[in-house]
């Protein structure tokens, strides 16, 4: 395991170097905090005060534990994966002692440690601080929640990986990234909350994965679900993970036995 620390610890010291880049995050973050914010608070107000079971400070803090989320969880897509296949260097990687699923999963989880208390806790301070955010009922919120987020950083990271697979069959991914980024904003809560949805366009959605790594921990952190309900959530989203996960780990098999090194 000692190998897999080091590439968690060296993630961690890669994305630490990006300092102008943190802050321009944080910035960043902030400002779309504001326009989620007085987009969803209008809505609220012409609701009548309450849609969905939300307030107007309920969705504050929805979508302010949204922004701190955003980095951690990378729903912007990468291709470090694809780009190496495409270049032949993944065939060095697969010669290394070292899981290649395993390994790109503690590289994620090392970069989410980083970003998570760099780039995600000032937005949401932030928030907290100009338009306010409401506190959950019970501090079980706060342990139960950053569980659900260490599960919904890995669900995030199994999706991506399974992307990256993709470079395996076909030269270039970027059409399936762009599909990617397409799908899972609405997909996931991150644009609004997938209890607003109608119940049978929210029934669908909640069988997918993405709701489960984005929308789910902000439910447990924000104290919406507490107690049993909290721990049915982190259950849902630790069968997805597994799920994921073990797809993922047929998808690489299938790939490496028909490996292709194009460009090299």
């Amino acid at each position: 395991m000692r190998a897999y620390l080091e590439l968690a610890r060296g993630e961690f010291r890669r994305y630490s170097s990006y300092r102008l880049a943190v802050l321009a995050g944080v910035f960043t973050n902030s400002v779309f905090g504001f326009i989620r914010v007085s987009m969803l608070g209008a809505a609220i107000a012409a609701a009548g005060g309450s849609l969905a079971g939300y307030s107007a400070l309920e969705v504050s803090t929805y979508v302010w534990l949204g922004q701190a989320l955003l980095a951690p969880l990378g729903l912007i897509m990468w291709t470090e994966i694809a780009d190496r296949v495409k270049t032949g260097e993944i065939a060095v990687d697969l010669a290394r002692p070292v899981d290649l699923q395993l390994g790109w999963w503690m590289r994620d989880l090392g970069r989410a440690a980083f970003v998570f208390p760099t780039r995600g806790l000032p937005p949401l301070l932030v928030g907290m601080v100009t338009v306010g955010v409401a506190l959950p009922g019970s501090w079980t919120a706060v342990p139960l929640g950053l569980l659900s987020v260490i599960i919904g950083i890995s669900i995030s990271f199994s999706l991506r990986f399974l992307l990256n697979l993709i470079a395996f069959w076909t030269v270039d991914v970027r059409g399936f990234v762009g599909l990617y980024f397409v799908l899972v904003g609405p997909l996931c809560g991150l644009f609004v909350p997938i209890h607003m949805f109608p119940e049978g366009l929210r029934s669908l959605i909640n069988a997918l994965p993405f709701p489960w790594m984005f929308q789910a921990p902000i439910d447990v952190l924000s104290g919406r679900v507490l107690g049993g309900a909290a721990w049915q959530v982190i259950m849902i989203q630790t069968l997805w993970l597994a799920v994921l996960l073990v797809v993922g780990r047929l998808v690489l098999r299938r790939a490496t036995a028909r490996l292709v090194v194009q460009g090299g």
